[in-house]
């Protein structure tokens, strides 16, 4: 009997091993694109699925004047699913509250496919598809002294224009885009090749941007006259950034986050930063302590729209840049919420690892 139990321990063993292989990335996947299914079809790389919109209603779709109703809805494979009128980008899966002075019929779109749900308010005449269509023109916040307001939650991701590189992924290679200087290959990220790698998110260290951005959870971002303030739910990290301009160090101690400072440029926020440690990567390339990015805050009806410039010397032939537009967390929230790594161990030893003698 144990003879008969050790051969299906075997076997078993041998199967997942099968299995295993089948799922890893093919040979000569580096500098392919990043397997995050966000940052678009990469050169060579599939389409995705198609979006689709698997429900959306209202709950109720009758109401009298004064009431309020629920919107619910469901997509998948979401290319910037949005509700008109009045609402904007929307998260893929969720519900809002809205309260219709009149019989409104809300159109739900994602991507080409859309959908529509009529609430009836009683006794009132239904907005025409006309009155619809018109834009709301809220026009954006400004604090006391007439500068734009960022503050407020973003929901995670971005979207946006890849500029010279997608996002970089947890795993996988890094995205083809900045021209490397000779001799700075070595910077570049090749999962695939290093099986102990565990990814930049394995460790819940700190994350700069843009790759900061590029993980699912919302951030903050709390603004006065003299300073910028981003929370990143994830990993527990924040950035205070003076407005003013002015750095204190003209050579700033390394740091994880580096030594940023803010001014402004018209409506523009402009944070230049340096200092930085060479412990991170950036969208998919690891850098030296030479690293200097720029970024450029312009605030929109809904949000924000995002530039980074990035520079390191010592690994890109030239400064490259990186376009993502953010928009406010749909429902609105108040705060980020707390997220702790709690007992986040070395795993690598559970999957074979050798540990070094």
């Amino acid at each position: 009997m144990r003879a008969s139990s050790g051969v299906i321990i075997v076997l078993l063993f041998a199967a997942f091993a099968a299995h295993a292989r089948q799922v890893q990335a093919p040979a000569g996947a580096q500098g392919g694109p990043p397997a995050d299914g966000r940052g678009g079809a990469g050169r060579g790389r599939q389409a995705g699925p198609p979006p689709r919109i698997v429900s959306f209603e209202a709950r109720p779709a009758s109401i009298k004047p004064g009431e309020s109703t629920q919107l619910v809805w469901h997509t998948e494979n979401p290319a910037a699913p949005a509700i008109e009128p009045g609402i904007g980008r929307v998260v893929p899966r969720g519900a809002i509250r809205v309260m219709p002075a009149a019989t409104t019929t809300y159109i739900l779109t994602n991507g080409g496919v859309t959908s529509s749900v009529t609430v009836t308010v009683a006794g009132t005449q239904p907005v025409t598809a006309a009155a619809s269509s018109v834009p709301s023109n809220k026009g954006i916040a400004r604090t006391a002294d007439g500068k734009p307001d960022f503050s407020g939650v973003y929901a995670f991701g971005g979207g946006g224009g890849r500029g010279a590189g997608g996002r970089g992924a947890g795993g996988g290679a890094a995205p083809a885009g900045p021209t490397l200087k000779p001799g700075a290959e070595k910077y570049r990220v090749n999962r695939a090749d290093n099986p102990l790698d565990t990814g930049r998110t394995s460790d819940c260290m700190p994350l700069i941007p843009p790759d900061a951005f590029g993980v699912p959870y919302q951030f903050q971002i709390i603004q006065n006259k003299d300073f910028l303030v981003f929370f990143h739910e994830y990993p527990g990290t924040f950035r205070i950034i003076r407005l003013d301009g002015q750095r204190d160090v003209v050579d700033p101690d390394p740091a994880w986050l580096g030594d940023p400072v803010g001014r402004w440029d018209g409506d523009t926020i402009v944070i230049d930063t340096i200092g930085y440690n060479d412990k991170t990567e950036i969208n998919g390339f690891r850098h030296t302590d030479a690293l200097h990015t720029v970024e450029r805050l312009t605030r929109v009806e809904d949000g924000f729209d995002y530039e980074i410039t990035i520079d390191d010397p010592n690994v890109f032939a030239a400064p490259w840049k990186v376009n993502r537009s953010f928009r406010f967390n749909v429902p609105p929230m108040k705060r980020v919420m707390e997220f702790v790594c709690e007992n986040n161990r070395d795993y690598r030893p559970l999957f074979g690892a050798q540990q070094k003698r």
